[in-house]
């Protein structure tokens, strides 16, 4: 007679950390291309073109032309279509509201692609001893970002024609944070698949060092994109011939011009980005002498790819495909950047 003990559970504890490391980098992939349409978004000025938060029935565009007609007429209730789009044609809302609903669907899409297979995941008890309340904060952190979306789209409806580049920042950084959360994760799970003793990788005090001056950069990148500021100089290293550029505006002190004045931030980015530079090169070296020299080459070569990808931004005079490369790049650097404090994190861990 067969041992029914023999025969295994479906419900049994069988971890499977490499399973998830893999879904977690198709993820981080989706989050990078979701940054990247929103920067068509933004470039395009498409993100007031929808102004209801639907999240379901949003997921359905109009489809009658007298669906696209009420919705254009929403559209024309907003500062944006007043002040600015004044005229705009039935069909060239239809080429905003294109980007806008992308930018919402692929959101949507990466929710979906954290929380289903985590459940079944979960469900299958795949999931290691630990590691389930990071993937659930993980999930979490998307449904935060649908409702800081909408937080930041509300800034725009009423009394702005465009949006709180603050609301912006939030929204770029805590999708940066979501692709750094999915790799640092993912790293973890590939090195306990390889080592089922492996301890999670900690952020040292130089790492941390790091992700401050990262933060910086990353922060005074969004508040240029929300603030145009890309287009008040299109030269370099000059700014409008002067290396502090003219036109910085000083009356309401010095801390409304550092986060408002677009002059002045587009400096500020343009020139902290040598010391973020600087940080991710001492970081490539720290791993060339771990012996990780793959990942240290890895790392100087989307440094550099990004400097000059933000140096062409400029001088194209913000061309868009160029912008979005640059914005692209970034999700990328933030992600092979995570890979690489993570390394290092392994070994004091």
């Amino acid at each position: 007679m067969t041992n029914a003990s023999a025969s295994p559970s479906p419900l049994a504890r069988a971890p499977r950390p490499a399973a998830l490391a893999r879904w977690l980098w198709a993820v981080a992939l989706l989050v990078i291309i979701v940054v990247g349409v929103g920067g068509i978004t933004r470039l395009t000025e498409s993100g007031l073109s929808i102004t209801e938060w639907r999240p379901v029935s949003g997921v359905i565009p109009p489809m009658t032309e007298a669906g696209w007609i009420a919705e254009f007429e929403k559209y024309k209730q907003i500062p944006e279509y007043r002040e600015i789009n004044l005229g705009m044609t039935l069909a060239g809302f239809k080429a905003i509201f294109f980007w806008e609903w992308l930018h919402r669907i692929l959101g949507r899409v990466v929710g979906m692609a954290l929380v289903v297979p985590l459940i079944w995941f979960a469900w299958r008890r795949a999931i290691p001893a630990g590691y389930g309340w990071r993937l659930a904060a993980l999930a979490a952190l998307v449904g935060l970002q649908g409702a800081i979306r909408w937080w930041m789209v509300a800034s725009g409806l009423e009394y702005r024609v465009d949006v709180s580049h603050f609301r912006l920042a939030t929204h770029l950084l805590t999708a940066l944070f979501l692709l750094a959360g999915l790799v640092w994760t993912a790293r973890d799970l590939r090195a306990l698949a390889d080592n089922p003793a492996a301890h999670p990788a900690r952020l040292t005090g130089p790492a941390i060092g790091i992700v401050l001056i990262l933060f910086v950069q990353l922060l005074l990148g969004a508040w240029v994109a929300g603030l145009n500021a890309g287009y008040v100089a299109s030269s370099w290293p000059l700014m409008n011939d002067h290396f502090v550029p003219e036109g910085i505006d000083w009356a309401g002190g010095a801390w409304l011009a550092l986060t408002n004045d677009p002059f002045l931030i587009h400096f500020l980015h343009r020139w902290w980005s040598w010391v973020a530079a600087l940080a991710l090169l001492l970081l490539a070296r720290s791993l060339s002498r771990r012996g990780a020299r793959t990942e240290a080459g890895l790392l100087v070569a989307v440094v550099a790819a990004q400097m000059l990808l933000g140096i062409w931004t400029v001088v194209s005079g913000v061309s868009m495909w160029v912008a979005v490369m640059h914005q692209v790049m970034g999700a990328i650097l933030v992600a092979i950047a995570a890979g690489a404090l993570h390394r290092v994190g392994r070994r004091s861990a």
